[in-house]
């Protein structure tokens, strides 16, 4: 059984509230899991100590058992000093889309066709 630590949601609508949990990768997001590790309120202050709460001992036990984090949660234990900082590299996120390419071309062009008069 492939084990997954990761966020099951609750709260109401535009009013999120998340538990951590430990559960089978094959159950869906707000399905049965096996043992709650914690809560995530993503509605308060970054540098509220309410915002992430977790069992550090659980979520060792469960990580040494082969659990594997979600991407949220690996950030979250690389906060918490749990987990090894892992390099990320998104190369084209800083890229411009389609569009705004076309649009610089075309300044470009009647920049070029300005100074050439």
């Amino acid at each position: 059984m492939s084990m997954k630590i990761r966020l099951a949601r609750g709260g109401s609508k535009k009013r999120p509230h998340y538990s951590i949990v430990a559960s089978d990768s094959r159950m869906p997001r707000d399905g049965r899991f096996i043992e709650k590790l914690g809560t995530y309120n993503p509605l308060l202050a970054k540098d509220s100590e309410d915002r992430v709460k977790m069992n550090l001992e659980r979520v060792q036990y469960w990580l040494s058992q082969g659990a594997q984090p979600t991407d949220r949660i690996a950030r979250m234990l690389e906060a918490a000093g749990i987990a090894a900082k892992k390099t990320r590299n998104n190369p084209k996120q800083a890229e411009p889309g389609k569009k705004a390419k076309a649009r610089a071309e075309e300044k470009a062009k009647k920049a070029a066709a300005a100074t050439a008069e």
